[in-house]
């Protein structure tokens, strides 16, 4: 026999308690994750509620829970007074459009910012600047500008205009990415021979790749909610977009709050999916964005 066979058995060491300030910071840590959630998820429960009340029951009621039944003709009518599909087409199209714009052109400016210095301390803050001014000051001369080139009621136009307000936010979101990556990978790439352009492409690329498509999802829902210029810009349903049909649910009693509701909820769908499909990228995005 070895000597294994009379060796004593191991004694386990009892768990530790844990210190009182430890078990209240994360009972706190709980609370505020579940006041959080709740702070997220009230409205839109709100909102799936509405959208089965009927109208009377809306409008006296002010209960989340339906007490009348389920009213399942929200939805119908949602879909059957307003051609939701056609809006959300175009939302797609002028979202994807603008977003592939603005990073076609946000990336190498925020490349030239941080490398090369380009236009200074100025020129970065300056076009962040025109970000804070609101859209309604430049409504009419976009319009005018719009009609003289004609780009009026056409996707590509709201697009091309949602890619320029759209653009300070990239470029600034993708300089703090492009902070991230040490200078000296890419000059080893460069005593290899390759171009700035190259290093572009082959290097910084893929190592702001979850930046990348944090931007590209944050830019794509801006423009998906956007309002304004969608109102001034179009007006047949070859390009209006989803928002504009929101304003349509208008009835002889006023708002149709529930078919609103319904609608809402079907348009919330794609980017919840989308943010969904892309959460891993989305958070290490934002995250790798904010630490050197």
């Amino acid at each position: 026999m070895t000597d294994q066979a009379f060796a004593p058995p191991l004694r386990r060491r009892p768990p530790r308690p844990l210190h009182p300030m430890r078990t209240a910071m994360r009972a706190l840590r709980w609370v505020t994750v579940g006041l959080l959630l709740a702070f997220t998820l009230i409205p839109l429960i709100f909102m799936v509620t509405t959208s089965l009340k009927s109208p009377i029951e809306i409008r006296i009621s002010g209960s989340l829970i339906p007490s009348e039944g389920i009213f399942w003709v929200n939805w119908e009518r949602a879909f059957r007074n307003v051609p939701l599909p056609n809006y959300l087409l175009n939302s797609l199209v002028v979202g994807v459009l603008s977003t592939a714009m603005t990073l076609l052109i946000a990336l190498p400016a925020s490349y030239a910012f941080v490398r090369f210095r380009a236009g200074g301390r100025f020129l970065p803050s300056w076009i962040l600047g025109t970000y804070v001014a609101p859209p309604i000051v430049i409504s009419v001369p976009v319009f005018m500008l719009m009609r003289a080139v004609g780009l009026v009621d056409r996707p590509f136009g709201l697009a091309l205009l949602h890619m320029v307000a759209n653009l300070p936010v990239a470029t600034w979101m993708l300089m703090d990415f492009m902070r991230t990556i040490p200078t000296e990978i890419e000059e080893a790439a460069q005593m290899d021979g390759s171009s700035h352009c190259g290093v572009l492409l082959r290097i910084v690329i893929p190592l702001i790749l979850p930046g990348l498509v944090a931007t590209a999802i944050i830019c794509l829902i801006l423009s998906w909610n956007e309002f304004l210029f969608a109102l001034i810009l179009t007006y047949s349903l070859r390009s209006q977009t989803f928002p504009i049909g929101i304003s349509e649910f208008q009835g002889e009693h006023g708002l149709q709050f529930g078919e609103i509701s319904a609608a809402a909820l079907t348009g919330i769908v794609p980017v919840y999916v989308l943010a969904l499909f892309f959460q891993r990228y989305l958070i290490h995005g934002l995250t790798r964005g904010g630490v050197k």
